[in-house]
């Protein structure tokens, strides 16, 4: 589209471009996934009184992702990709940096706020990219391609983690955030230029984004979209904030933990392709309905076995495993479609709008999943019924869901 006023900016080859997307996209889920076999050790040594404290390292780097992601958009709108990216990826390193010299807990959690604002910037950006350099269903086959890859690092990332974490103890995990995070920024700013052109640009102006944000808060769609969302990425975090101690206390499981999340991860990730093909004959409102209702039930049965204790340890085992796979599941099933809902009304201020939905939902739902990694008492009992009042409530909330 911007062909006739301003020469399109050099391609990289598809595979080159997918690849290097890809490897940018990855920076968020490398940051949580890989850390949460570190959780243990760290609230053993920073926080003996209450290793609980540890599942903070998760939720704190979401929160400084979810306020990042904000921002920076918007700003690589006024200033251009490059820049942007460059600064997100900067920060991202001075909190990796401090995470792994600090010598208390607290310095660690506003690292990995640090962290979280700088890993926005990647993410956010490198869809702005994408989207810079390709259009219609070029940019659908682009987009697929490196979010098929991307799927694949949640698999992976838990694994590289225990590695890391073997050969040179908790603080080595952020010195592999450090190269990861050197590697894909710098693999990005050697090879692709500037996609956004300066006569493109637009400047921020306090006044637009008052106004974008009064009319996003005043539409009853957005807004449910956002409560629901929140719930889901609730759940989310919760699994992440308490799973690691559940495989480990509970099942006794914790030296083959990388390992079970791994298939968890890889069985979860065909939720997204089965909603890409559901989605056309079902639709999103009917798919997200069916899809809460169905992890709602699911919830409720867990909560009475795990409470229960009435299967045996084999069997509840192999049961918490394929509800696992069906709550991050739930994400591919329902984010997307929620997003989709959201923006439908907002295609005037779709850049703005998709900032502010996504950095309001993530930033909720930090504050509704921190409680749950607190109250692990050994037992997944707690997960289990903060995973089922978010589950439920978001169920009750989509029934509000206007149809048009």
């Amino acid at each position: 589209m911007h062909a006739t006023t301003q020469p399109v900016p050099r391609r990289l080859a598809q595979p080159e471009f997918i690849a290097m997307c890809a490897m940018m996209f990855a920076t968020i889920a490398f940051s949580i996934d890989a850390m949460l076999p570190a959780l243990p050790v760290i609230g053993a040594e920073l926080s003996p009184d209450n290793p609980n404290q540890a599942a903070f390292i998760i939720t704190a780097f979401v929160l400084g992702m979810g306020i990042g992601t904000f921002f920076v958009g918007p700003l690589s709108d006024a200033f251009g990709r490059r820049r942007v990216i460059l600064a997100g990826g900067g920060l991202y390193l001075v909190g990796a940096v401090f995470a792994w010299a600090a010598g208390q807990l607290e310095m660690v959690l506003l690292a990995r706020v640090l962290q979280g604002l700088g890993a926005a910037a990647p993410r956010v950006v490198g869809l702005a990219v994408v989207r810079d350099l390709y259009s219609g269903r070029e940019m659908a086959k682009i987009t697929s391609f490196v979010m098929m890859i991307f799927t694949l690092l949640p698999a992976l990332a838990p694994t590289i983690g225990a590695g890391v974490i073997a050969m040179g103890g908790w603080r080595a995990i952020f010195v592999a955030f450090m190269l990861f995070a050197s590697f894909s920024v710098g693999w990005y700013m050697l090879r692709q230029p500037e996609t956004l052109p300066p006569n493109l640009r637009r400047p921020i102006r306090a006044s637009t984004m008052l106004a974008a944000m009064r009319e996003v808060f005043s539409n009853r769609i957005v807004n449910l979209s956002i409560a629901v969302q929140a719930l889901v990425f609730s759940v989310l975090f919760m699994v992440l904030s308490s799973t690691q101690q559940v495989f480990e206390q509970y099942f006794g499981r914790g030296e083959t933990f990388h390992i079970w999340f791994g298939v968890i991860a890889l069985c979860a990730g065909t939720a997204s392709i089965a909603n890409a093909r559901l989605v056309v004959r079902l639709g999103m409102r009917y798919l997200i309905s069916i899809t809460l209702t169905v992890e709602a039930i699911l919830a409720v049965i867990m909560v009475v076995l795990l409470w229960t204790g009435v299967l045996p340890a084999g069997v509840e085992f192999a049961a918490y495993v394929m509800w696992s796979i069906a709550l991050f599941g739930l994400m591919g099933l329902t984010v997307g479609n929620l997003n989709a809902l959201a923006m439908e009304p907002m295609g005037h201020i779709a850049g703005l709008a998709a900032s502010i939905v996504g950095s309001v939902a993530t930033v909720i739902s930090v504050v509704l999943a921190a409680p749950v990694g607190l109250a692990f008492n050994g037992t997944p009992v707690p997960m289990a019924i903060g995973i089922t009042m978010a589950v439920v409530m978001a169920r009750a909330l989509f029934i509000l869901m206007p149809r048009d």
